[in-house]
């Protein structure tokens, strides 16, 4: 009996981006494909199989101890990101601002998707969702760089809409226009 249902709910990729220096800027480079591999997307400062632990998991590490990445990729919702430029002030919003790796437009709720859910491309390659990300005030600065003071607000408009944070479980090659499709742990709520 699979434990992971197939919804009808399906996005469309509107963007790709990479980070290539995490010391040098959190802003992404944009790009049109991307191959996925178990590492995330080749030369992204977030990928790996394993990262150091940071203020993330610090109840469960300290931070520096190597874990399990399963923080490849920042993927936020079009539609909840144009929320956050209105928030923030701004006519629109480059996602290059946030560090984002995908941007999805067409599924509903994005930042509050189930942990363990998947998003499926067209060649079988997919994504695990982790969990929400949660807004920091580290875009500040990139998005300051660009709209001074839009930057300021970022934090508290983002809160509840910033995205989630996924890892790869099959590789493949992903394009700008690519469906994805959602897939979700076919189990209750938690109920303690």
């Amino acid at each position: 009996m699979p434990a992971l249902m197939p919804t009808e709910i399906t996005g469309e990729v509107v963007w790709i981006g990479a980070v290539p220096d995490r010391d040098a800027s959190l802003r992404s480079a944009r790009m049109d494909a991307a191959k996925l591999t178990y590492a995330g997307i080749p030369g992204e400062a977030h990928g790996g199989l394993t990262r150091p632990a940071c203020v993330r998991v610090r109840s469960q590490y300290p931070v520096g101890t190597e874990i399990r990445n399963v923080r490849q990729l920042s993927v936020m919702s079009a539609e909840e990101l144009a929320e956050v430029a209105a928030d923030c002030g701004m006519d629109a919003f480059d996602p290059a601002h946030v560090g984002a790796s995908l941007i999805i437009s067409g599924i509903p709720d994005f930042t509050h998707l189930p942990p363990s859910s998947r998003l499926q491309f067209p060649d079988g390659s997919s994504i695990v969702i982790d969990m929400e990300n949660r807004p920091c005030h580290l875009p500040a600065k990139v998005i300051n760089a660009d709209i001074p003071g839009a930057g300021d607000k970022f934090k508290a408009a983002a809160k509840g809409k910033r995205g989630v944070t996924a890892w790869v479980e099959r590789e493949g090659r992903i394009s700008i226009g690519d469906a994805v499709r959602l897939h979700v742990p076919d189990q209750r709520a938690w109920q303690p």
